[in-house]
């Protein structure tokens, strides 16, 4: 198979390249590991989002919502309306496992088959790489991180590490439906950057204490039935069913390494890049989208990710 462009990773800002690239005249097969849009496949069930459904729109498809900021639902069936009226090539549940040659005769090789193209796009986001805690039985299977919905933690003992937008809106939900839960955080209060109306009813619930709340904590063991922390007042052991580490997330590096892309040695590990073009180290092979902030993973998102698409196909026209 041969096309001018590889897209690596369907979701918002991948599919985005896909559409500019593609109405540029240029053809594009679209390579995905997972699902269609598959970070937000694995957001929580009705989560509602903090941008506006103008500001998620791709391709000047308007995103029609029933509430003022759409729900993860809705989000999720306007991509795929999006890219079955665009009639994109994309091939889901493929992992691209190297992208072999040089600019202009590049061989993308997935799990699937080989590709012959002329550029390549890297939009893979950091979701599916969680960053994991370096302590004995953060591999057990009562610890996740990624918080779907609150209904199998009633009545379980419900340790959330972190204090940010994720940390906080699941401490809220597993405590209105009946988890006893406990917020372990590293900083000193709730995150200042927590959305204005999430944050002010998590410290009203760690007031009243129906939310029990540890800062300048730090998690130094967990095992089957507790987990074990240490903060200004000593070390202490509580009882825990379950673990909900929302500590963030970060690219896959290892991936980004074996293309060739290099990585900046900075404090967050900076894929490298022209930002005029988004062409990175290796000729011929962009980056888009959330990855290209490395560990600052609020730094791009789709509000201002998708752009980077439109920059990224008027290049490749060019050429």
């Amino acid at each position: 198979m041969k096309v001018d462009v590889v897209v690596i990773g369907a979701g918002p800002v991948g599919l985005a390249c896909s559409l500019e690239i593609k109405r540029r005249g240029l053809s594009c097969l679209t390579v995905e590991k997972g699902s269609l849009v598959n970070s937000l496949v694995g957001y929580p069930t009705n989560m509602e989002f903090f941008s506006t459904p103008e500001l998620l729109e791709i391709g000047g498809y308007p995103l029609v919502s029933s509430h003022y900021k759409p729900l993860r639902e809705e989000v999720i069936d306007y991509y795929r309306r999006v890219s079955e009226s665009e009639k994109l090539d994309v091939s889901l549940f493929n992992r691209v496992e190297s992208v072999e040659g040089e600019q202009g005769h590049f061989t993308v090789v997935t799990a699937k088959s080989r590709i012959n193209c002329r550029f390549v796009v890297v939009s893979t986001g950091f979701f599916d790489q969680p960053n994991t805690l370096p302590v004995p039985g953060a591999d057990l299977p009562k610890v996740s991180h990624y918080f779907k919905e609150p209904f199998g933690f009633i009545g379980r003992n419900v340790a959330i590490i972190g204090a940010k937008n994720s940390a906080a809106k699941a401490a809220l939900q597993c405590n209105r439906y009946g988890a006893h839960v406990t917020m372990i955080v590293r900083g000193p209060e709730i995150a200042p950057t927590v959305k204005y109306w999430i944050r002010p009813d998590l410290i009203n619930r760690i007031n009243e204490g129906s939310i029990a709340a540890h800062f300048g904590a730090n998690v130094d063991r967990i095992s089957k039935d507790s987990i074990t922390f240490s903060d200004a007042e000593g070390q202490k052991t509580i009882d825990n069913d379950v673990v909900l580490a929302l500590t963030g997330y970060h690219p896959d590096y290892p991936f980004l390494k074996k293309l060739g892309i290099e990585i900046q040695d900075d404090a967050v590990e900076t894929p490298t890049f022209d930002p005029e073009s988004f062409e990175t180290s290796r000729d011929g092979i962009f980056i888009a989208g959330t990855v290209c902030g490395g560990r600052h993973t609020s730094r791009w998102f789709i509000e201002n990710g998708r752009h980077h698409a439109a920059v990224i196909a008027e290049v490749l026209a060019s050429r």
